[in-house]
């Protein structure tokens, strides 16, 4: 998974385990002495369990990443 930061942008971001659609990518962390990323963050209610709420934002770690697509970030959470 070589992607950059700006490529997740106009993606959207969706749970394999109930086909939940989470939303579109916001923004993405990562590590600035390493320049790997951390998460990603997508708008919406924050009542999965074991995620930052960052406001009214969800935030999803790295490792919860499983697939990229040209369009679709499948994530397990």
């Amino acid at each position: 998974m070589a992607e950059k930061g700006l490529d997740f942008k106009h993606k959207e971001v969706i749970d394999i385990n109930n086909a939940k659609r989470l939303g579109f990518v916001q923004d993405v962390c990562a590590d600035l002495k390493t320049g790997a990323i951390t998460s990603i963050i997508v708008p919406g209610e924050s009542k999965l369990k074991g995620f930052f709420n960052t406001g009214n934002n969800i935030e999803i770690p790295w490792q919860k990443v499983k697939s990229i697509g040209e369009d679709i970030i499948l994530v397990e959470i």
